[in-house]
């Protein structure tokens, strides 16, 4: 769709920017406070889960398979919640381990092993000149933040309606051997929700890397948050390594942080049998029990799959109106003006949107001048810096509706007024 701002004259641009600087006035006088920045369950969600508090009492019996949940020990996690975990992954509960409620945690000290000890009998990561990992952008800041903390050169590559550019990741991964590693959310992508497609994670699976101890750190953080009742199909990447006979390439990591309790859940790992090993022998050195009460409390609430996708079936009730708001308030406020582009998934927690070269800084700016904060423009790309400007995670789930058609209101607003102003200064 053509840019409307385009075909307009000068005289046209400075009424219109004139108009949309009164209109951006007369909000700032109401003194807004909103808050799109990070993507948190609302408390409509949260109290779902406020059952699971009183399956845990004083009277309760407190094993598991025989196992105590009141005392120390069993550090892969209560049998129950490895079952769980491994049904909800679709892997063998012989290659999980529940420990801790963060999976950002669990990938955390999974990198620290490699960077200090190695993969696979290889040297530490530490130990070498250069040790690089393939960024999909626009992706997660949080990740790209764990990598940067220990010196690791993170390298942007280009997200596609379908996942990454796997040209480009095989390209980079097959002809470079400090390449140890890649960031991957496969289902409803943070912020554009973009589900990996069939062919994209079997050719994952199908990497001939150039470095022996390179491996996909396979962030699954929304596998069962679909937002509609035919939701995206992910294909499973063991299931994708086994049809090509190959192994040692997949840490996987998910939890229940938007299930149940952000920060009170459960979170996991799993990977090949020999990379479990390892991560078992790092984990022993640190924990030598995970939070087995919690544990215990979310599988007598959530008891197997059915049971979390039953519950994930009320959050997305809850979620849909949100999502569908944030849908038509960009189609109606900024549809027929062909200056902006954003995704319309059906899961995850984010919607991506993408605005003139040279507009998000300054749309954030304006966002926060007027009463709301959004995610810092540029943290969607290593090191906050989005080589376009482009790029903004809104994140709809946390505010109530009325607060988030508000605050989209204010969004579509600064979109315009950014837009019009770049425009102009084109011409001048």
């Amino acid at each position: 769709m053509p840019n409307a701002y385009q075909s307009m004259s000068a005289s046209e641009l400075k009424a219109l920017v004139a108009e949309l600087e009164e209109e951006s006035k007369a909000i700032k006088a109401k003194g807004l406070v909103l808050d799109m920045a990070r993507g948190k369950p609302s408390r409509e969600q949260t109290d779902l889960s406020r059952p699971m508090l009183d399956l845990i009492g004083s009277d309760s019996d407190l094993t598991d398979d025989g196992m105590p949940a009141d005392n120390y020990g069993v550090p892969d996690g209560l049998p129950s919640a490895r079952r769980l975990a491994a049904q909800l992954l679709g892997v063998d509960p012989a290659n999980v381990i529940v420990n801790g409620s963060s999976s950002l945690n669990l990938m955390h000290d999974v990198l620290v092993n490699a960077y200090t000890h190695g993969i696979g009998g290889n040297a530490p990561w530490s130990s070498l000149d250069e040790v690089k990992f393939l960024c999909p952008s626009p992706g997660y800041d949080r990740h790209f933040a764990l990598t940067a903390r220990y010196g690791i050169v993170n390298v942007p590559v280009r997200m596609r309606e379908d996942g990454p550019d796997m040209d480009e990741v095989q390209r980079l991964v097959e002809s470079d051997a400090s390449i140890k590693g890649v960031w991957c959310v496969p289902k409803y992508a943070n912020p554009t929700g973009v589900t990996y497609s069939d062919e994209v994670v079997r050719r994952f699976a199908a990497l001939k890397p150039a470095a022996p101890d390179f491996r996909l750190f396979w962030d699954n953080a929304y596998i069962v948050h679909d937002i509609y009742d035919e939701g995206d199909e992910l294909l499973n990447i063991f299931d994708a390594l086994e049809e090509v006979g190959a192994t040692n390439l997949v840490y996987e990591f998910a939890s229940t942080a938007k299930v149940t309790f952000p920060s009170s859940g459960m979170a996991f790992v799993t990977a090949s049998p020999a990379d479990m090993a390892e991560i078992r022998a790092a984990f022993s050195i640190e924990r030598v029990s995970p939070e087995k009460l919690s544990q215990l409390a979310h599988v007598r609430f959530l008891k197997d799959v059915d049971g979390i996708r039953a519950h994930m079936a009320k959050q997305a009730a809850v979620l849909r109106p949100r999502f569908e708001l944030v849908q038509q308030k960009l189609h109606d406020g900024l549809g027929d003006l062909g200056i902006a582009a954003w995704t319309n998934p059906r899961g995850g927690y984010f919607v991506s949107f993408e605005g003139p070269e040279g507009s998000a800084k300054a749309i954030v700016s304006l966002m926060a001048e007027l009463g709301v904060t959004l995610t810092g423009a540029g943290a969607t790309w290593p090191y906050g810096k989005d080589p376009r400007d482009t790029n903004i995670r809104i994140a709809p789930t946390f505010p109530s509706l009325e607060e988030l058609g508000a605050a989209l209101d204010v969004f579509v607003l600064a979109a315009k007024l950014v837009s019009a102003r770049l425009e102009l200064a084109k011409r001048s």
